[in-house]
Parts: C-alpha cells; sequence; structure tokens
C-alpha cells in the first residue's frame, strides 16, 4: 500500500535518471505534485537537454502530472530555484523534493543546500547505484527513452536520435564512457514508460553544435 502522505517535487529534465527517481519515488508514494525543469533565459529550450517547451508539455501531459516551468540565467538559478520551492511548499504542502543525480557530490550539497533552505527532505533515490543496475531496471521496467545530447569528443553525433537498448549501451561501454553519462557524456528524453498514460510520438528535426555538444532538435511528430 502506497504511503501517500509524502509529497514531494521532482527536478525534472525529461530524461531517464530524472524519470527512474520518479518512478521508484511514485511507486512507494504514488504521482509527485509537480516537477520543475528549468530552462534558459528566454526559456526557449530547457537548460540541460536542449529540449523545447512543447516537447516537455507533451511528456508532462503524458504523465499528468503538472510542471513548473523557470526560465533563469546561471546568475539567479538558485534564487529562482528556491522560489519555486517554497511557493510549492506554501501553497501544495510539499515536503520533499526528489533528484536524479547518481554521485555527483557536488550537485548533491547544492540540493541538499536549497532543500534544508526551504525546511524540505531531499531525496536522491538512485544515489550510489551500479550503472548496469540502473540501466537494466530502467529499460525492464518499460521505459523508452532517445538520445538528445552527446558531448564532444565522447560519443559520435550519429547516436542523436537513437533510443537506447542493448546495442547503443554497447556502444556506450566500447566508448568507455559512464554507462549512464552521469559526467555529461550525454543527455536522453523519455517517450514511453510505466508512468506515461501513452507514448510520444517524436521525430528527430536536425541538430545543432552547442557548449561543446551535439544536441538533436527535437519535435512532436
Amino acid at each position: 500500500m502506497k504511503d501517500v502522505t509524502k509529497k514531494y517535487v521532482v527536478s525534472w529534465s525529461g530524461g531517464k535518471d530524472s524519470a527512474l527517481a520518479l518512478w521508484r519515488v511514485w511507486r512507494e508514494h504514488g504521482p509527485p505534485v509537480a516537477l520543475i525543469t528549468t530552462f534558459v533565459d528566454d526559456g526557449s529550450r530547457s537548460r540541460s537537454h536542449g529540449l523545447r517547451p512543447e516537447v516537455l508539455d507533451a511528456q508532462t501531459a503524458s504523465l499528468g502530472i503538472p510542471r513548473i516551468h523557470i526560465a533563469t540565467d546561471i546568475k539567479a538559478y538558485e534564487q529562482n530555484f528556491l522560489a519555486a520551492l517554497r511557493d510549492l511548499r506554501d501553497q501544495q504542502g510539499v515536503t520533499a523534493a526528489v533528484f536524479g543525480d547518481i554521485d555527483l557530490e557536488a550537485h548533491r550539497v547544492w540540493c541538499r543546500k536549497v532543500c534544508d533552505a526551504v525546511g524540505i527532505e531531499c531525496l536522491h533515490p538512485l544515489w550510489e547505484e551500479p550503472r548496469e543496475t540502473l540501466m537494466a531496471e530502467f529499460l525492464d521496467a518499460g521505459f523508452r527513452t532517445r538520445i538528445v545530447a552527446v558531448q564532444e569528443g565522447k560519443l559520435d553525433p550519429a547516436l542523436l536520435g537513437r533510443e537506447i537498448d542493448a546495442d547503443v549501451l554497447a556502444r556506450f561501454r566500447d566508448a568507455q564512457i559512464d554507462l549512464c553519462g552521469e559526467n555529461g557524456e550525454y543527455h536522453t528524453f523519455v517517450t514511453d514508460g510505466p508512468c506515461l498514460r501513452q507514448p510520444l510520438p517524436v521525430r528527430m528535426d536536425g541538430s545543432v553544435r552547442r557548449d561543446g555538444y551535439y544536441f538533436a532538435e527535437i519535435a512532436l511528430a
């Protein structure tokens, strides 16, 4: 029986790690109150994965969860994130925030800092788990995800748009990168899974090179 007394929010990139973190907590506590996604200053794409708002809107509509859209520059990033957490705490009774980090200690310290500042619990459901275990759990659960960004010099841009499967995981092993891309080697966008009401039809509409990465221009099909 789910413990639905915990009201939580998820820091949401749209990718596999935030999705698996969400799913683990969802199975125990039910769905979250909201998702939080940060965007570049003009709000035209998500800050980490370069995704367009309408693509993330379709994803969160399939999840059935409202999403908080934060457009911010780096200087005001923490201030704006804190403001969103305070609003969720005060208006919806949120008591915890979920993050998908696996072993980035500096970011976990930051997550704890912002959660402590607003008096809520900081949860890292995937923390320090083996990469093979996490990827197997993700795929076995029925999640499907496409590669939307690859770091220059780490992975072939030809992987953009590919769905992660056994063959792609073998490519990651051959490239000797972190299997989950925890060091930023690649980013993904989840198109289906056990917490989505229906799969998302998406297509790759070209690619762009920016800030040391190749990003796929993902659009709704």
